[in-house]
């Protein structure tokens, strides 16, 4: 028996009207029900203080948590209670969902695209200045709170001559632009304000009209039409809305008297669009909120063109005027109570579909997924920067690329953008296929299969590869793929049953997009390949060769999707991660190259490789501890040893566990051991570096965040500062 539980912000049952009704239909349906205010919960002991209707009464009694909660109070007045009801929320699902005030829900509908032709132009009006300049476009505006409802608050204002008329709670007046300005100003202090022309429906008779369109998800979480009807201003007024004076009638004879042999096609067009509108901002909750919605009031005026306009959106509707529909309301809101306590599995993969739906029918959106064990990050900053030449891009943040992450970008991305470039990294197996169930890819690049965590996998490279592989099983089968024909891992990629494309980038083997002459250069790389069956020389603003590969990935995308060698000349000019080759000149001429993001043995030697390259004098490495190497550290260890003692570098300190063994191993393969330091406390590693640098030196800085190598660079150039 599903147990469903009442919010409120009223303690006594017995000022809420609906409350008997709610409590009397749940049990009809075979639901257990309570009443409760947000001050009766106890989240120590998991039970509520809440009131059940027994015997014609309101009973006290001390519930468990229920399965679902009617959410029914005035969420102004609820907004005390905010932190106990989040935190109910994280446990319960509740009813009731707001879709935002009359702004929000314009632009978002506007936004979306497919019912923004329905909507009146819409301004937040924020000045006296800026009202009479919206006022002079149109004929005649509305002048509304955001947030107003059931009509209270709003002007009709016209101009006449040098005034204006103003009519407001069904009393037509004749301002002064002064006085006007006065009364605007006043309203402008009480809250925000929008404006809007007025699009007017009248009768035959020269009555203002409009419909309400009443719909709720019923008992199978479908949505339903509860009711439509009209709204009928008094004579002379410009309000239709029953709190202020307008009255009802039935649908169909008010139709036929006012549209005739037309009626029938209206009552269908009303209808269908009530369920599509329903469905759409539904659909639009879920994708943008993960939440979904149960219940909404739709105000649509009818133009003399029998063109629909929306006026308003309410997501608290109320219960309709008449027709003793109370009852309706009431049973479609515990019949879906009870499905939505019973069916949140469903639901919640619904939503998830609808995501990844939502994001794969954006218009053949390009959706580009990278991964790798270095290179993620700048290759997506480089590819973004060529796409957003002539696309709306949407770019995942530098280094946001674990999977929570990859939920907020689904949540972000919005049919406007013209291409997705996210960066999906992993420590473990199964995390790439998560990141694919939420945003599936259909361009997905490999960078290199490398040492990074190969610590996580049994120091097994061909499992870092089996995880790596995950993208390509995980993106659409038939899209493209671009993988370093370079990279000796990368051969262990699961690439036999993929059936699109595979496109390749290199420089030392056969590639589709080969780079060659590379040279370094003052401020960054140059080098040459073929783009388009033309030699094109192309420059990147940042230093070594293994960002010439990071650039390969993203030239070979945007080639691929269009772009032209200029487009991509320039995109190349890109925003450089930060900590990423930083160059920082300090004073007495030294250089430090910042490089403290990640560290993997590969990013060490690329690292090294720089130094080498442009240090002119004593070229000094410090090189941090590289974390999950598992089994694989000490042969790693002892292979940058090898590597720095042949690279030409002058000095070498290790700082971090186990760091010594570089050192050793340098050593062993021939460099100075008067010339190597090892420490495992930084203030004493700064301490020698006080004393040891000199004029004309160049400094490699090489270590992951986690090893906040950053506070030596900032050391050396606060202590070296011009």
């Amino acid at each position: 028996m599903t147990l469903i539980g009442m919010l409120h912000h009223r303690k006594d049952p017995t000022t809420v009207v609906k409350s008997y009704a709610y409590a009397a239909v749940a049990k009809a349906e075979g639901a257990t029900f309570f009443y409760f205010s947000p001050g009766e919960v106890d989240f120590k002991k998991r039970t509520i203080n809440g009131q059940v209707y027994e015997d014609g009464k309101w009973i006290g009694k001390t519930m468990p948590f229920p399965d679902v909660v009617y959410n029914a109070g005035s969420p102004e007045k609820l907004a005390k209670s905010k932190e106990i009801i989040q935190k109910l929320r994280k446990e319960i699902p509740f009813t009731t969902y707001s879709i935002g005030n009359k702004w929000n829900i314009s632009e978002r509908l506007n936004e979306a695209g497919k019912f923004s032709t329905y909507l009146i132009p819409t301004e937040i009006i924020r000045s006296t200045s800026q009202f009479f300049k919206f006022s002079s476009a149109f004929e005649k505006i509305v002048f509304k709170p955001i947030d107003g409802r059931k009509g209270i608050g709003i002007l009709f204002i016209s101009k006449k001559g040098s005034n204006f008329t103003v009519g407001r709670n069904a009393i037509t007046t004749t301002f002064t632009k002064q006085q006007l300005e006065e009364l605007i100003t006043e309203r402008l202090k009480t809250g925000k304000y929008i404006g809007q022309p007025y699009i007017q429906s009248v009768t035959n008779s020269g009555q203002v009209f409009d419909f309400r369109l009443h719909v709720q998800k019923n008992g199978e979480g479908k949505w339903v039409i509860t009711t439509i009807y009209p709204r009928v201003a008094p004579l002379g007024s410009i309000i239709p809305n029953i709190n202020s004076g307008g009255f009802t009638n039935y649908l169909e004879p008010f139709l036929n008297q006012e549209f005739k042999k037309d009626a029938f096609n209206i009552k269908r067009t009303l209808e269908y669009f009530s369920l599509s509108l329903a469905n759409h901002l539904d659909e639009l909750q879920m994708i943008q909120y993960g939440e979904v919605i149960d219940e909404m009031g739709i105000d649509i005026g009818l133009d003399e063109n029998h063109k629909l306009w929306i006026y308003e959106v309410n997501w608290r509707p109320g219960c309709p005027p008449a027709f003793y529909l109370e009852l309706d309301v009431v049973k479609n809101g515990i019949k879906y109570a009870i499905y939505l306590a019973q069916n949140q599995k469903k639901i919640k993969r619904e939503i998830m579909e609808l995501k990844q739906k939502s994001i794969e029918n954006t218009m053949n959106t390009p959706i580009i997924a990278i991964t790798g064990s270095a290179g993620k990050t700048t290759s997506k900053a480089f590819l973004a920067s060529i796409l957003a030449k002539k696309w709306n891009v949407f770019e995942s943040k530098d280094y946001w690329n674990t999977t929570e992450h990859t939920k907020i970008h689904a949540a972000e991305i919005k049919p406007a953008h013209e291409a997705i470039v996210l960066e999906y990294g992993m420590a473990y197996p199964g995390v790439i296929t998560h990141h694919c169930s939420i945003i599936k890819p259909n361009v997905s690049i490999v960078t290199n299969v490398g040492m990074a965590h190969v610590g996580n996998f049994d120091g097994d490279i061909k499992k870092v590869a089996a995880a790596k592989s995950e993208l390509i099983h995980g993106m659409d089968q038939q899209g493209v793929l671009f993988l370093n024909n370079d990279d000796t891992y990368s051969k262990y990629l699961e690439t036999e049953n993929f059936k699109g494309s595979i496109i390749t980038i290199g420089i030392k083997s056969d590639a589709d997009y080969r780079a060659y002459d590379i040279t370094y250069v003052d401020g960054g790389m140059s080098f040459k390949m073929k783009l388009q069956n033309q030699e094109t020389v192309l420059f990147i603003p940042i230093l070594g060769e293994h960002h010439v590969y990071n650039a390969l990935n993203a030239i070979a995308v945007a080639d691929h999707l269009g772009f032209s060698p200029m487009d991509i000349k320039l995109g190349l000019l890109f925003r450089k991660p930060p900590r990423r080759m930083t160059i920082y000149n300090c004073s007495e001429n030294i250089t430090i190259i910042d490089d403290t993001v990640h560290s993997h043995p590969e990013g060490v030697k690329a690292a090294i490789d720089v130094l080498t390259n442009i240090g002119n004098n004593r070229k000094i490495a410090i090189i941090g501890q590289m974390r999950e190497l598992g089994d694989l550290r000490e042969k790693s260890y002892e292979q940058i040893g090898n590597y720095i003692s042949e690279s030409g570098a002058d000095i070498l300190i290790t700082y971090g566990f186990r760091t010594e063994e570089i050192g050793q191993q340098a050593i062993r393969n021939g460099f100075p051991a008067n010339n190597i330091y090892h420490f495992t406390n930084r203030k004493k590693l700064h301490e020698l570096l006080e004393n040891l640098l000199q004029e004309n030196d160049t400094i490699l800085v090489k270590g992951a965040s986690k090893t906040n190598m950053f506070d030596t660079v900032k050391f050396i150039d606060t202590h070296f500062s011009n």
